[in-house]
């Protein structure tokens, strides 16, 4: 058996791994019958001779290998056809940017494993870079923070060698008496964002007290569901039924926009949940929040301020809540807004290293050995004959055009 790990080839550049050299090195001892190729990349963040060090072959044609892995969307031009692959291919939302990879996986009959759906026997998500856009994400805001008020300096994620360089920069923060902050999301995106908080002299306070207290020193407040939604009819939140029927429901946070001064956003949200925060609600004459860190990321969805993606190059831009536009983000009254979309690239050695963890742990023994929770099964969107497989028969509209 012979694993392939391709080059990146997608434009902005992606510079992470799924395996680093020593984690390649450590594949091959783990099972002695599988033998890793990696292609030659100028631009990832692990180069060719650190591979080349641990042993592991090096080469441009990877033809020869049975599985290929990645990182992004690979270039429809590079597919092999009859190979299987795993990569995140941001098809199974039906984006209409990838509708032409997803008829080229199809036609070229290959079996497309999406890291993104690859879940064990409870439905929990296996693996991921959402750790480190949690981590990456709060650093951003808190670099805004800096930016804006002038108060300290510190360097950007993608200028730090690695995590360790990004925790001697958190040395340097400043923050005001009595800021407040709060965080939404409890998964492996809010988690990351708490280790950057919790590296802070930050004091830990309940919702309700960073709602009703001053402090002399600043705070945060982890928030749960119920903190910022509520039920419509005035029934005690019941997370069940909000999970079976969000429409029975309405946001709460507006209580906390007069009261806090920077939100990190983590959650995940459906599109069948109600908004969080409206560009109404943002409008109230009192309104104290001042920056945002959206590291979900969704545009024009429950985050009213969020209206566009930004990029690592240029990770702010202001939001004026009277005209609902984006404006200077450094001007008085504006809202600045972090909603990079790629964060975890900001950190690419470590965040290949977490990933490329979990991968060996919860994913390659079902890949190269018995599956009996059917994790590659279940996370395979197309087979080996060009078909969508069972689970993602709902893209064949999709694909067809139609949707």
């Amino acid at each position: 058996m012979k694993i392939g790990i391709i080059r990146e080839g997608k434009v902005p550049p992606d510079f992470r791994v799924p395996l680093t050299p020593s984690q390649c090195k450590k594949v091959e001892t783990i099972f002695p019958n599988v033998k890793v190729i990696v292609q030659n990349s100028p631009i990832r963040i692990f180069k060719d001779e650190e591979y080349r060090a641990q042993g592991i072959q090096v080469q441009e044609d990877l033809s020869e290998c049975d599985i290929l892995m990645g990182v992004k969307e690979v270039n429809i031009s590079d597919l092999i056809p009859n190979k299987k692959y795993l990569f995140f291919s941001h098809t199974i939302k039906k984006q209409p940017y990838n509708r032409n990879l997803l008829r080229a996986i199809l036609e070229k009959k290959i079996q497309m494993i999406d890291y993104e759906v690859l879940k064990d026997k409870n439905n929990k998500r296996l693996i991921g870079f959402g750790r480190y856009a949690g981590i990456v994400g709060a650093y951003n805001g808190l670099l805004g923070i800096g930016l804006k008020t002038g108060l300290y300096s510190i360097k950007r994620a993608s200028e730090c060698h690695d995590r360790k360089e990004l925790e001697e920069e958190l040395k340097k923060i400043k923050l005001p008496s009595n800021f407040k902050i709060i965080l939404t999301g409890y998964g492996r995106v809010g988690h990351g964002a708490r280790e950057i908080i919790d590296l802070l002299d930050i004091k830990e306070v309940s919702p309700d007290e960073i709602v009703a207290n001053d402090y002399n020193q600043p705070v945060f407040a982890h928030l749960e569901l119920e903190d910022y939604y509520k039920a419509k009819d005035g029934s005690e939140f019941d997370k069940k039924v909000f999970y079976a029927h969000p429409e029975l429901f309405k946001s709460n946070m507006k209580r906390f926009l007069n009261k806090v001064d920077f939100y990190i956003p983590c959650h995940f949200w459906s599109n069948k949940s109600p908004f969080i925060m409206t560009r109404e609600d943002l409008k109230i004459e009192d309104l104290r929040l001042k920056y945002v860190a959206d590291v979900s990321c969704d545009i024009d969805g429950p985050i009213g301020c969020t209206i566009r993606p930004s990029k690592v190059a240029s990770p702010f831009y202001g939001y004026n809540p009277k005209t609902e536009s984006e404006d200077d983000f450094q001007k008085e009254g504006n809202i600045m807004v972090m909603a990079v979309d790629n964060l975890p690239c900001e950190l690419p050695r470590d965040a290949s290293e977490d990933f490329g963890s979990e991968l060996m742990k919860y994913i390659l023994p079902a890949l190269l050995g018995e599956d009996k929770d059917q994790i590659i099964a279940r996370g395979s969107e197309t087979d080996l004959t060009g078909q969508l497989t069972k689970e993602f028969s709902y893209l064949k509209a999709y694909v067809a055009g139609n949707e």
